[in-house]
């Protein structure tokens, strides 16, 4: 279950928000990427893995180091833990999440509405570049001040 964030209640409708944001979507504006891509601390300094082998998940955790892992350690058992020394220089057991930023710019949007969703069901404004993004947020803040000012 994932935590909501904090939020203070709005002042306002959602019909009369807007929302800015920074976006890099992960299916366009990242890779997967290997340990040594990423600088994974676990490929550069090695790392240990300790296991309770007196549980069935222990047993199974150390069978696929053992067997299945293809990777260089070391063992050292006592009574039922055993801690496997992994190596530098070798995959870890999280390398297949690894990703990296692929050379392509931030995507600036601008939406309708806000947290609780877009009432008006306004399609989402892209700016090219971040400077009219900003010239966009601006004018909005100056907006809002006049209507503030006028009450």
């Amino acid at each position: 279950m994932q935590r909501q964030p904090f939020r203070l209640a709005p002042a306002l409708p959602a019909q009369h928000m807007k929302t800015y944001s920074i976006v890099a979507p992960k299916d366009t504006h990242w890779r997967a990427a290997t340990c040594a891509d990423v600088d994974c601390p676990n490929y550069l300094h090695g790392w240990q893995t300790r296991v309770d082998e007196s549980t069935e998940l222990g047993q199974a955790q150390a069978y696929y180091i053992r067997n299945q892992a293809r990777r260089r350690y070391t063992e050292v058992r006592e009574a039922a833990m055993t801690t496997f020394t992994f190596e530098a220089g070798q995959a870890c057991f999280l390398g297949d999440q690894h990703v990296a930023r692929v050379d392509r710019p931030e995507i600036y949007v601008v939406r309708d509405g806000d947290h609780r969703g877009n009432p008006r069901g306004t399609k989402p404004r892209i700016h090219n570049d971040p400077q009219t993004w900003v010239d966009d947020f601006g004018e909005h803040q100056e907006r809002l001040a006049d209507r503030r000012e006028r009450g």
